[in-house]
């Protein structure tokens, strides 16, 4: 009998009596296992052997899992140094502990997510409360995580706690499909009968065409069941996908981007919004402030104007804040909470110079907040800001704008609910209800500003302005029900690979 070389050389390593995975005859033959893989399918449907299948899970761990091992998970590091701290006693400041746990940049994030969800405390306005009868050290990831380390057997390892390791990027799941062949007794007569190498090709070339040596070649068969190695090609995250997709549509409305620093002076953040200074999101609890020195560069008269609306109003019923106002506090630099900063710098004429109505812009950029991580929450996250100045408008014109805007992304249930802003009036909340689990979900707030804002701007006609949350509306066209899924140390990569962006 003859057969082609590779067919030769499995038959030949193939066992009557032992099953041997085809990696393994792959290795005795010397084959790539493409090959020896096609060199099996093709004895199998010969009856020259049998292919029994089995599926296998192995579980490694990734770097990060490796220097956790070490070092502890994050969130033990935290209960660990708040219960150092007295937090199981009583509550004691975030900031704090998080210095005394030694956590670095993501690990703070991972912790934070982590410490309430294990119950291992609570952290609520910038304070964090420990349990004291918690028990880190039956951490049932960390002894999972360290069990695995040691080269123990993952079936002995809780499937949750496996699940729960893999969706932090702390181990890695491989599953596969192994093949073991044996032989058939048609392929043990054969081989007692003798069997020889053929010889085949397995690509027809062009010098083989103008020879005419094609005639008189066996070709290899085209196996279409053979096992190929997965290619992941790099694919725009489905966030930047969406935040592509929000420009397009607000530039087919007409609007025009605008773009500005990510640390800026309090004054734009918050001071030109009317905001006053003692408010509690311009504590420590919402901002992060940083330590550099303040900005120089402000206009004079337009501070002289914000602090003359916060002392004493605008207008004849204006009557201010009639609290504290520091100059010093608005020159002093922090990351923005919102993009409204770019708003007051291009509304005030500092950023492109005067402005005539009509005029539409919008921004899509990162935002930091001091917020605690939950399904809709993040530390940092993407705003849609958008401004229209024109005389006249009302807020039909801006409810109108949105389900505009929303219906481009197949969204048509939008729901508004009147709110209270410092420096918006009227103003209202956008809900979108979810596309899975049916909940409606806050996704932005807007409504039309103040004559206190627009006053010391310069501005004389009616603006209308919103925020818009990019994860959220990710969420509403994806169908994804926790933000962390989206982007973070936690994000979920097999959901990003497969996320669609609604067009």
């Amino acid at each position: 009998m003859k057969l082609p070389e590779p067919q030769v050389a499995v038959l030949n390593a193939a066992s009557a009596t032992e099953e041997q995975p085809i990696d393994r005859l792959a290795e005795e033959t010397g084959l790539k296992p493409e090959t020896a893989t096609q060199a099996v399918f093709e004895l199998r449907d010969d009856g020259l052997v049998d292919v029994t299948e089995t599926e296998s899970v192995e579980y490694e761990l990734t770097e990060e899992g490796r220097a956790y091992v070490d070092a502890g998970l994050p969130e033990i590091r935290l209960y660990r140094a708040a219960v150092e701290a007295g937090a199981a006693e009583e509550p004691v400041q975030m900031g704090r502990v998080i210095g005394a746990a030694e956590l670095d940049g993501p690990e703070v994030d991972i912790a934070l997510a982590n410490f309430g969800r294990k119950g291992y405390g609570e952290i609520d306005s910038g304070e964090l409360a420990a349990d004291g009868d918690a028990d880190p050290e039956s951490d049932p990831e960390a002894v999972a995580l360290i069990a695995l380390a040691g080269g123990e057997d993952p079936v002995d390892v809780d499937d949750e706690d496996l699940d729960q390791l893999v969706s932090r990027n702390l181990l890695e799941r491989h599953e596969r499909t192994v093949r073991s062949v044996t032989l058939t007794d048609a392929g043990v007569t054969a081989l007692m009968e003798g069997v020889e190498a053929a010889e085949t090709v397995d690509r027809l070339t062009p010098e083989m065409l103008t020879s005419g040596e094609w005639e008189d070649v066996e070709f290899t068969e085209y196996n279409v069941e053979a096992d190929a190695p997965e290619v992941r090609g790099g694919k725009t995250h489905v966030l930047r996908q969406t935040a592509e997709r929000v420009k397009d549509v607000l530039v087919g409305m007409g609007f025009q981007e605008m773009d500005g620093p990510h640390a800026d002076a309090d004054f734009w953040i918050n001071d030109c919004l009317f905001m006053p200074q003692d408010h509690p999101a311009r504590t420590h609890w919402d901002r992060f402030a940083l330590d550099v020195p303040p900005i120089d560069d402000l206009p004079e008269d337009l501070v002289d104007r914000v602090e003359s609306a916060h002392r004493e109003g605008v207008g004849e019923d204006g009557d201010g804040y009639h609290s504290p106002w520091s100059e010093d506090f608005a020159r002093a630099i922090a990351l923005r909470g919102h993009t409204t900063s770019l708003s007051m710098r291009y509304l005030s004429g500092t950023q492109v110079g005067d402005l005539e109505p009509p005029q539409r812009f919008f921004s899509v950029e990162k935002v930091y907040r001091n917020d605690t991580l939950d399904a809709t929450h993040l530390l940092e996250f993407f705003q849609i800001e958008g401004w229209v100045m024109a005389e006249d408008l009302s807020v039909r014109d801006l409810m109108g704008t949105f389900v505009e805007f929303y219906e481009q992304f197949g969204i048509t249930d939008i729901q508004f609910k009147p709110h209270y802003n410092p420096y918006t009036e009227p103003s209202f909340e956008l809900f979108g209800r979810h596309p899975t689990t049916g909940e409606l979900i806050e996704i932005g707030n807007s409504g039309m500003f103040r004559d206190e804002v627009l006053e010391p701007l310069g501005v004389e006609h009616d603006v209308m302005a919103w925020g818009l949350a990019l994860e959220r509306l990710a969420m509403l066209t994806t169908g994804a029900e926790d933000i962390r899924d989206l982007h973070g140390t936690l994000a979920d990569l097999d959901f990003l690979r497969g996320a669609e962006v609604t067009y």
